[in-house]
C-alpha cells in the first residue's frame, strides 16, 4: 500500500484578456463581463465533490493558474480561499501563489491580494523588450511589467516569480543577454527562464513567426542565461527554474517530485494517490468554461479518469523528476510509484550511458551531461 505524498491544490482560471499566439494552456478570451461570483461558487462546488478523494489530508501549497487569475478581484479571491479553508485543512504557512499578467490588473491593489491570503505571485513578464512583447501578443509593455513588480515589492510580496522567455523571433544572443539583465536589475526572488517553443494547437504552430533562432543559437542562449543567473546568485534547481536565496517554488517541486495534487476549475488536472488500495489516478475536468459551469455539480464535470499502470508510473515519475538537478532518491521512487527500485536501476543500467548518471545505494544523480540530455532518457520509455 502506498503512503500518499504531499498534497497540493491547483485552481484554474480559464479567461484571458487576449489569447497569446504561443500559448497551449486552457485559456479563452474573455468576451463578456466576468461573473466572479458564479465561477467562485463553481470552484467551491467542484472542490466539495472531490473531498472524498482526499479525506483527512492537508493541503501544503495552492497555485492559481490560467488563463489570468488576476482578472478576479481580491474580494473574490478572499471568498474563494475562505471557502476552501472551510472545506479543507491547509498548512498554516502554506505557499499560496497567483499568476499575474502585468497588463490586466490595477497594481495599486496588490496589497489586498496579500490580505486575502495570497503570499506569492508569478508574473508573466516574458520579455522587457517592447518589440518582442508585441510579436508575442502580450497586452503589456516593459514599463507596465516593471511597475507591476515594483508594486508587488511595495505591497510586501517578498516571494514572487518572474517568467522570461528566450529564443524569441529575431532575438540575438546579445538581445537575450540584455533582456535577462534588465529583469535581474529588478531583483526578483525567483526566475523561470525558458525557451519559446512552437506548441501544437497554437497560432504560432500554424503560422510560425519569422526569425526564430536556430538550434545552435538557442543552446547558446540557454547556457548564457544559466551563467548570468548563476553569477547573480540564482541557483538552478530545475531545467528552467532559478531561485535566489535558496527559495524554490514549493508547489512546482511537489509536481516534479511526483507528489499529489487536486485540480479544480475548467480543464484542471489531478493526480491522487489512494492510500487504501495503493492506486494512483488522474482526473481531468471539463475544459470549456461554460460547459464546466453547466456541469460542475454533475458527474460529467469529469471528462477523463484513469488509473496509472506500472508503465505509466515509471514514465511519469521520470518525466517529472528528470527536470530536477537534485538526486533522485530510490526510496522516493518506491514510495511514489509502488514499483521496485530494481526496475528504475535496470532501466538506467541498460539504456542510459554510464557517464550520464551516478548510482549509489541511496539515489541516482544525473551528471551535467545527463541533465542536458534528460529528454533522451525519456525516449527510452516511449
Amino acid at each position: 500500500m502506498l503512503t500518499p505524498p504531499k498534497l497540493s491544490l491547483y485552481i484554474h482560471f480559464p479567461w484571458c484578456v487576449q489569447k497569446c499566439p504561443y500559448c497551449d494552456f486552457n485559456s479563452h478570451q474573455l468576451k463578456t463581463n466576468l461573473n466572479e461570483t458564479e465561477y467562485v461558487d463553481a470552484l467551491l462546488a467542484d472542490l466539495e465533490q472531490d473531498l472524498p478523494l482526499i479525506w483527512g489530508r492537508t493541503i501544503n501549497t495552492i497555485f492559481m493558474g490560467g488563463g489570468t487569475p488576476s482578472l478576479f478581484s481580491a474580494q473574490a479571491m478572499q471568498r474563494l480561499l475562505s471557502g476552501i479553508r472551510a472545506l479543507l485543512a491547509i498548512r498554516p504557512d502554506a505557499e499560496i501563489t497567483m499568476e499575474v499578467n502585468p497588463g490586466s490588473q490595477e497594481f495599486d491593489h496588490l496589497a489586498a491580494y496579500r490580505q486575502a491570503g495570497i503570499n506569492r505571485l508569478s508574473f508573466g513578464v516574458q520579455s522587457l523588450d517592447n518589440n518582442k512583447l508585441k510579436v508575442l501578443g502580450r497586452i503589456h509593455n516593459a514599463a507596465q511589467a516593471i511597475n507591476a513588480i515594483k508594486k508587488a515589492q511595495q505591497a510586501d510580496f517578498t516571494n514572487f516569480n518572474t517568467d522570461l522567455m528566450f529564443a524569441l523571433p529575431e532575438q540575438t544572443l546579445s538581445g537575450a543577454r540584455d533582456d535577462l539583465n534588465a529583469l535581474l536589475d529588478l531583483q526578483p526572488p525567483h526566475v523561470s527562464y525558458y525557451q519559446l517553443t512552437l506548441e501544437a494547437n497554437t497560432l504560432f504552430a500554424v503560422k510560425p513567426p519569422p526569425g526564430i533562432p536556430d538550434e545552435g543559437v538557442q543552446q547558446d542562449m540557454y547556457f548564457q542565461g544559466r551563467d548570468i543567473l548563476s553569477a547573480a546568485g540564482y541557483g538552478q534547481y530545475e531545467v528552467s527554474a532559478y531561485a535566489g536565496d535558496n527559495n524554490p517554488s514549493e508547489h512546482n517541486l511537489n509536481y516534479w517530485r511526483f507528489g499529489d495534487y487536486l485540480g479544480i476549475g475548467a480543464g484542471a488536472h489531478s493526480k491522487i494517490t489512494r492510500g487504501h488500495n495503493g492506486e494512483i489516478i488522474r482526473l481531468m475536468k471539463q475544459k470549456h468554461p461554460q460547459t464546466y459551469l453547466n456541469t460542475v455539480r454533475q458527474d460529467k464535470r469529469i471528462i477523463e479518469q484513469k488509473t496509472l499502470t506500472p508503465d505509466d508510473l515509471l514514465f511519469e515519475f521520470l518525466l517529472n523528476h528528470l527536470r530536477l538537478k537534485e538526486p533522485m532518491p530510490l526510496t522516493r521512487f518506491r514510495e511514489r510509484t509502488g514499483l521496485p527500485v530494481t526496475r528504475l536501476i535496470t532501466l538506467f543500467k541498460e539504456s542510459v550511458p554510464e557517464n550520464w548518471y551516478r548510482l549509489n545505494e541511496q539515489s541516482i544523480t544525473l551528471t551535467e551531461t545527463g541533465f542536458l540530455n534528460s529528454d533522451s532518457i525519456l525516449q527510452q520509455l516511449v
